[in-house]
């Protein structure tokens, strides 16, 4: 990280640049690649200011406070860029996460995608079905025609709720609800 601090209106002292310094390090756990940091620091009357813009690749985050101690005022700034950085990371790992789900639908799963799933709820859609009464072979007949992976019907000879679907060999399964 290449760090340059100007002083206006004020003459710089060496600890208010080795402050800086120490307090801009905590930042690059947030930032892989090179980062140049320009910090500005004024004093009017009783109004220190702390200036300081980030950039990097494709990458500008610019934060200013004001504050009666100059010390405040850099850290609110530092505290600022905190924030803006880890708001841009959590979006690229947003996007990172949407699209190991479309990896994950064509197969590939690596073991952080579990931990990322169980956060958030693993039921994505609701449907509620009319349960049609039908024989076995009325369901078997509707799988033909239709193309469904599964029907759920409920036997009209037990009353009772009953799954048919297709196994990968192109034969047909039954799962029968006993009550």
């Amino acid at each position: 990280m290449k760090i340059s601090v100007t002083f206006r209106s004020a003459e710089g002292e060496n600890w208010q640049k080795e402050y800086v310094e120490e307090r801009l390090k905590k930042l690059k756990k947030y930032i892989d690649n090179p980062v140049d940091a320009r910090v500005i620091l004024s004093v009017e009357k009783f109004r220190n200011t702390a200036e300081i813009n980030l950039m990097a690749n494709g990458l500008n985050i610019n934060s200013r406070e004001e504050e009666k101690d100059v010390h405040m005022a850099i850290d609110n700034a530092i505290e600022k860029i905190e924030r803006q950085l880890k708001k841009r990371k959590e979006k690229i790992r947003g996007f990172k996460t949407n699209s190991s789900r479309m990896e994950e639908l064509g197969g590939g799963e690596s073991p952080g995608e579990e931990d990322d799933e169980s956060q958030e709820s693993k039921v994505v859609e609701t449907r509620n079905i009319v349960l049609k009464p039908m024989s076995i072979d009325d369901a078997v007949l509707e799988m033909e025609t239709s193309k469904n992976r599964f029907v759920i019907y409920r036997d009209s000879s037990t009353e009772n709720v009953a799954v048919i679907y297709r196994r990968d060999d192109g034969k047909f399964a039954l799962m029968e609800v006993s009550s």
